[in-house]
């Protein structure tokens, strides 16, 4: 009965100062009307699509630049090891959003010119990618994101594209075709960490076909 006298079972009032870095703050205002977007959806659909707030659509805006019918997007995630990071009790550890891209096409090599033709054409194959990483949060605003690419040991045509940004951000990876990389920036190489979002784009090389 004390407690409740004294506190009303309500939650503890926490000062700005006292809280983590990185922490996002929403106005009750903001949080009700997301609420009543929420259950407008609910009631009309039976599912909730959470609201895009302004960064997020800036976010997706800028990954989809010059998308054309040859990309699509690319989401399937390669499973990592549990991996404990010395900062989760510090900040609460959570994987970044991301928009990535891949590009297919048809390679008209001395083969599939002699064996395909427009009407009949060979089959389409990934040609590169684009990945889009969205890191707004980042607790030291002075790391740039890295990432690291490891063959499959149990495939060697495939690739593992790991990207590492740092705290409050888990480790993301993904599995790629493992076929070597045109780094020139005149055949669309990029890799850049720009307001918030570390993008790297990649073509694959060209070979001539030898009989």
């Amino acid at each position: 009965m004390e407690e409740y006298v004294s506190g009303c079972y309500s939650p503890r009032l926490i000062r700005f100062e006292n809280m983590e870095p990185g922490t996002l703050l929403v106005s009750p205002e903001d949080d009700w009307k997301c609420l009543e977007f929420a259950r407008h959806q609910l009631i009309g659909r039976g599912a909730i699509k959470v609201a895009a707030t302004h960064e997020d659509r800036a976010f997706e805006i800028e990954a989809r630049k010059g998308m054309n019918d040859d990309e699509a997007m690319f989401s399937v995630e390669s499973p990592l090891d549990h991996k404990m990071y010395l900062w989760s009790d510090k900040y609460r550890p959570r994987k970044p959003r991301y928009f990535n891209r891949v590009h297919t096409g048809f390679e008209w090599n001395k083969y599939n010119q002699t064996h395909y033709d427009m009407d009949n054409p060979p089959p389409k194959i990934v040609q590169g990618y684009k990945f889009n990483i969205f890191y707004p949060d980042l607790i030291d605003k002075g790391v740039t994101p890295e990432y690291t690419l490891t063959a499959c040991p149990d495939n060697r045509d495939f690739a593992i594209l790991r990207f590492h940004a740092g705290p409050p951000y888990e480790d993301i990876a993904f599995k790629i075709v493992n076929r070597e990389w045109e780094y020139s920036y005149k055949r669309g190489f990029r890799c850049q960490f720009h307001n918030n979002i570390f993008q790297l784009w990649f073509h694959f090389k060209r070979y001539r076909y030898r009989r």
